[in-house]
């Protein structure tokens, strides 16, 4: 493979990963809006974010035997299909239940564009280049928490928030053009693989049994809830309470976002010192302990706009160390089922981010108090996981260096 090939292949499947990051992060500064425009409240808005976690959750379960039964690019056709589809829906609402159960249905025109992209870096690229490879993806991905909600606060403010289904649409469909032009076919279709439930629910059955895998993964779902809680209240915390304009809040988000990938990149220098297991552990100690001072500040007013932003950016520090060590430890102990496992991973991630995000909603009392107790809460019971999982794991398989995948 050239190296012009290989960067172009690059873009492609990191673009693919991005979209649906790039489909949570830029609508969130149009929050107001999108409330004002559709007569309701920027919580029941919030409910559109829930339903697209809730998509995503079990897009993740869909696309993975779809992959493996009939190729890589025909359901990935399928799901951008669906994409594009939805993303003009979502331009033309005209009432917040329309958007709520469009954004499901974009979510899951989404998975297909992520769990392929991930499924092509395998048959594409060798074994050992596979870390650099997804240290690359990730470096694409993280423009989404960078730019995304930027680029929305300010088509928000000049063009109004159906803009930026607009952009939506318009990633959608490029991204299906160079699917179909530029990206190659890299797994033939297996007629024998079987899309059957009960082999199916009896590989995720095999993965769920596994003490490491759902300590791992529920203390990265805890995390990860922590994280969409954050990701769902902050529009309102930040804009109807502290009065900040979108551009502003998207400003905001980016800053925030460095401390997440910033601390995700410090963690694999950590990784030459420590384990995996044990960076996980202090990740907890310490996020459950900002947690509780935050609630606390939370109940008694402490915060204002900068203490919140503080505050947050702690937090999230603590999520860029512990949420890659969780996801490589979940699927360590798997070979034949890895599969299997990184779905059901990213499924469990997505179901309690969903709850989380409607937690947010549905509690809202128009301060920041509900937003930062389901953080708190997450990382505490996240920690008490780890405790009580650590016992019946004994010795953890263990996990490289390069083997931290950050999952956004």
């Amino acid at each position: 493979m050239t190296k012009q090939r290989y960067v172009f292949l690059i873009l492609i499947l990191g673009s693919l990963s991005a979209l649906g990051p790039f489909s949570i992060d830029m609508y969130l500064p149009g929050f107001p809006a999108i409330a004002q425009d559709l007569h309701t409240t920027v919580a029941q808005v919030a409910l559109s974010l829930s339903s697209f976690f809730v998509g995503v959750s079990a897009g993740q379960l869909l696309y993975g035997p779809l992959l493996d039964r009939f190729g890589r690019k025909k359901p990935l056709y399928v799901g951008l299909v669906v994409y594009v589809l939805a993303s003009i829906g979502c331009y033309e609402a005209h009432s917040i239940d329309a958007l709520i159960w469009l954004r499901l249905l974009q979510a899951v025109g989404s998975c297909a564009a992520s769990v392929a992209a991930v499924a092509m870096v395998r048959d594409l690229f060798p074994v050992q280049d596979s870390p650099k490879v997804f240290a690359l993806l990730m470096l694409v991905i993280s423009a989404s928490p960078m730019l995304a909600p930027t680029i929305g606060g300010y088509m928000v403010a000049s063009f109004g928030w159906q803009s930026v289904f607009l952009i939506l649409f318009a990633m959608g469909a490029l991204m299906l053009v160079a699917s179909v032009f530029w990206l190659p076919e890299s797994y033939a279709p297996d007629p024998t693989y079987s899309l059957h439930p009960r082999p199916i629910l009896t590989a995720f059955w095999s993965v769920l049994r596994n003490p490491q895998f759902f300590t791992y993964a529920l203390t990265g779902a805890m995390t990860f809830g922590g994280l969409l809680a954050y990701v769902s209240g902050s529009p309102l915390v930040f804009m109807d309470i502290f009065h900040v304009s979108s551009q502003v809040y998207g400003w905001i988000f980016a800053l925030l976002s460095v401390g997440f990938i910033g601390s995700s990149q410090v963690n694999s220098w950590l990784l030459r010192y420590y384990r995996s297991e044990q960076i996980v552990l202090a990740a907890m100690l310490c996020q459950s302990v900002i947690g509780l001072v935050f609630l606390l500040g939370a109940t008694q007013g402490w915060f204002g706009v900068v203490g919140t932003i503080v505050m947050l950016f702690l937090f999230l520090c603590c999520l860029g160390f512990s949420n890659p060590n969780a996801a490589a430890l979940s699927i360590a102990p798997f070979s034949k089922n890895a599969g299997s496992a990184a779905a059901l991973m990213g499924a469990t991630q997505m179901a309690v981010g969903a709850l989380a995000s409607f937690g947010v909603s549905f509690f809202n009392t128009h301060t920041a108090v509900p937003m930062v107790t389901i953080m708190a809460a997450s990382a505490l019971l996240a920690l008490l996981i780890q405790l009580v999982g650590r016992r019946l794991i004994g010795e953890p398989v263990a996990v490289s260096e390069e083997a931290g995948v950050m999952v956004h």
